[in-house]
């Protein structure tokens, strides 16, 4: 849903092609004449391969990954299929009378008459959309197993098959073999526009524009204007040539829906359901406004205007259509607004709030602090330091990153199925066994040691790794020593390995002591010249990147491809720096009071009775423990929540499931809200300061939120950079040769 949210051109492009398929279904210029009229119903064929391509992309796209495919539907897919089947079964039995009285239900051979009926023609003719999309959905998801080339392959065969059974059908008759063929399947179906053929090749489509770069607008533009004219062309040479059984289908079409589709890509912010119901309501209701508008013509005798003036026809349809529309969607939006969501904070016993806005905020404050062309590479390993990465990746992806770092495959092919495109860096260490996961999912692996980097190139097997070498400069951690040039030398030049950047890491960054500074510029130094010697060897250099978020913050001149913020993306980072852009915290965790005690001084609490009230006590118990990642470090006093605005302690051991709170100075009742990181008016407990109360770091409080703590999206909006301060007087570079970085 959030990726919908964010192409408000697809969403509104729905509604034009829902009235294109009025326009199919009622012929508004054949009063004109039949060339315009079919020129208006050629270019209205785009409608439905438009409807496809958006179902490819927003429902098969966040988890399509050819060569990929896993054993179960993918979450997603199950819950479309669920809703268009239900709707289908609304729809049908609405049209029910409708196909009673015309005639069109089956009444013989049965079962297979009821099958075609209700399979491939459409329990109305207009509903065999939707049996048609579910079909398809199923088609593509089960290919998504082979190569992009082989998916893409048998998508389009079916559908070859299918233009052959409709706009060139007489160009099959020709041929004896396929004469027999498709008098055969048109003894089973009506039409060759069913999910079987119609559909796959448009869904595959949408899935692949969803996990690769789209073209730029003026290529989509011109790719749209040029496959349009193709489109034409197609059609009215196949009339001439008396080849149509119908004109639904075309080969023109499959460019003209993906350049639309990749133009309509472009424009981003808020969609909305509300046009993506009402697009789906007009499909639905207007061959019901067909029949009320002719029987209303009849009862008014008034058919020379409504019924035999085909433009003064298709205006009043399409406007009975999209008022009627358009009121059925506005009690739906009403009814969505009272439904409660899952995880609705009114019923949450324990919940995170994160602010992906405040996420893109940081990272244009990040941005404003290096040099022009670094790019960033954001760290969203260990579930983006527990907000959800693929929330993250995807907010930072619609603001132009194009970069991520990840710790494991697992996690890299996870945003992979999320949608996410661009580099994927993992930093971790994988086994050698696992290159064809790491092809398939378009990773890059970290070389961790000249060891690692033969294990992937003996695993390969033909195929090219892509991969970053990590550079031991001093953390000795992972990575090859800076000092061994000729082993970097080598592994630029294998064959099996596509050497995408260099890294370190700067281990002491973070902090301005002067032995700290001293431990960071002989890191910096180890890596020039390493730079500096490979190039001199012919080497070329591929993008480098030594900063965290530490580097960023006090290194912001050092020059280099990409910096990798981590803590500070999320607006944790607490420790002094050079520089102090404005960043906002991107996660709140609150958890509710379930029920509160009297303690009387002497009285004890919680596990060992670790807690004696020394006055007369209000004990308020809150439902989050150290099962939900809260740590119990934090408990016996060390730790605080705010609550109604004030700080309390936190009293006892924190349990699995719940900690005690002395409320006493606050009052405290069930269902009150209290917070453990984040803002209450005006108190704020920072990810920081709880940290340092349990003893810890916040990058190991954060990612420890477990995932039975919902992730709710609705925190209050960052306010536009431009209004932040960022700092413009930065430091000088470190005295070392960091123009080679």
């Amino acid at each position: 849903m959030t990726a919908r949210r964010a192409y408000p051109a697809v969403d509104r492009f729905r509604i034009v092609a829902a009235l294109l398929v009025v326009c199919i279904h009622t012929a508004p210029l054949e009063g004109v004449g039949e060339t315009a009229d079919f020129t208006l119903r050629t270019l209205a064929r785009l409608a439905v391969p438009f409807f496809f391509t958006a179902t490819g992309f927003f429902v098969l796209g966040p988890s399509f990954c050819p060569g990929g495919r896993t054993a179960k539907l993918p979450p997603a897919v199950c819950r479309f299929l669920k809703r268009t089947g239900a709707l289908y079964a609304g729809a049908t039995l609405a049209y029910l009378p409708i196909a009673i009285y015309s005639g069109n239900i089956p009444q013989k051979d049965l079962p297979f008459s009821l099958f075609r009926w209700l399979i491939w023609d459409g329990s109305f003719y207009h509903l065999w959309y939707l049996p048609a999309v579910m079909l398809g959905v199923l088609i593509v998801w089960a290919l998504s197993h082979l190569p992009v080339w082989g998916g893409a392959a048998i998508c389009g065969v079916l559908y070859v098959v299918g233009v052959l059974g409709d706009s060139w059908h007489g160009l099959a008759l020709q041929a004896p073999a396929l004469r027999a063929f498709y008098g055969s399947l048109f003894a089973r179906m009506d039409y060759t526009r069913t999910g079987l053929f119609f559909a796959p090749v448009f869904l595959f489509v949408g899935a692949l524009l969803a996990s690769r770069p789209r073209p730029a607008r003026r290529a989509s533009g011109f790719g749209l204007m040029a496959s349009l004219a193709l489109l034409l062309i197609e059609a009215f040479a196949v009339r001439a040539l008396n080849w149509p059984r119908f004109d639904a289908m075309y080969l023109s079409l499959i460019p003209c829906s993906c350049f639309l589709f990749a133009l309509l890509l472009l424009p981003q912010g808020r969609g909305g359901a509300f046009w993506r119901t009402w697009s789906m309501l007009v499909y639905l209701a207007h061959p019901l406004m067909i029949v009320v508008v002719r029987g209303a013509a009849k009862l008014l005798r008034a058919e020379p205007l409504l019924i035999q003036n085909a433009l003064i026809h298709f205006l009043t349809v399409a406007a009975l259509s999209a008022c009627l529309s358009a009121l059925l969607s506005v009690l739906t939006a009403w009814h969505r607004r009272r439904t409660p969501r899952p995880y609705d904070i009114r019923t949450a016993r324990a919940w995170a709030e994160v602010d992906l806005d405040a996420l893109a905020y940081n990272a244009a404050a990040l941005r404003a602090c290096l040099p022009k062309g670094c790019q960033l590479m954001p760290v969203v390993k260990a579930d983006a330091y527990g907000h959800d990465a693929a929330a993250a990746a995807g907010r930072l992806w619609r603001e132009g990153v194009r970069a991520f770092a990840v710790a494991t495959l697992e996690e890299g092919a996870a945003l992979r199925r999320s949608g996410i495109g661009g580099e994927i860096l993992i930093l971790g260490y994988t086994d050698a066994a696992r290159v064809p996961e790491l092809v398939r999912w378009r990773l890059s692996q970290t070389i961790s040691s000249e060891a690692h980097a033969q294990a992937l190139c003996a695993a390969a097997q033909g195929r090219t790794v892509d991969v970053h070498i990590a550079v031991d400069t001093g953390m000795h951690r992972l990575g090859i020593d800076a000092s061994d040039t000729l082993a970097f030398a080598h592994l630029m030049q294998v064959p099996e390995l596509c050497v995408r950047g260099l890294f370190t890491h700067l281990c002491d960054a973070e902090n301005l002591t002067p032995a700290s500074q001293n431990c960071t510029n002989a890191q910096l130094a180890a890596m020039a010249s390493l730079i500096d010697a490979l190039r001199a060897s012919g080497c070329a250099i591929p993008p480098v990147h030594v900063q965290a978020s530490g580097g960023i913050l006090n290194l912001p001149n050092v020059r280099c491809a990409y910096a990798r913020p981590g803590l500070a993306l999320y607006g944790a980072y607490a420790a002094a720096s050079r520089l102090t852009p404005p960043l906002r915290p991107a996660l709140a965790l609150r958890a509710r009071v379930v029920c509160t005690h009297i303690l009387h001084p002497g009285e004890s609490a919680g596990y060992a009775h670790a807690f004696t009230a020394q006055r007369e006590t209000l004990l308020a118990v809150a439902a989050i423990g150290y099962a939900d990642g809260w740590p119990r470090a934090a408990g016996e006093g060390r730790g605080c929540a705010l609550l109604h605005g004030q700080r309390v302690p936190i009293v006892g051991r924190v349990c699995m499931d719940q900690l005690l709170l002395d409320a006493t100075e606050t009052g405290a009742s069930p269902g009150d809200i209290i917070t453990l990181i984040g803002a209450d008016a005006s108190a704020c407990i920072t990810a920081a300061e709880a940290a340092d109360r349990a003893g810890t770091i916040p990058n190991e409080l954060l990612t420890r939120i477990s995932a039975r703590v919902p992730r709710i999206y609705d925190a209050p909006k960052a306010p536009p950079l431009e209004s932040a301060s960022v700092p413009l007087d930065r430091p000088e570079a470190l005295p070392l040769d960091s123009a080679t970085l």
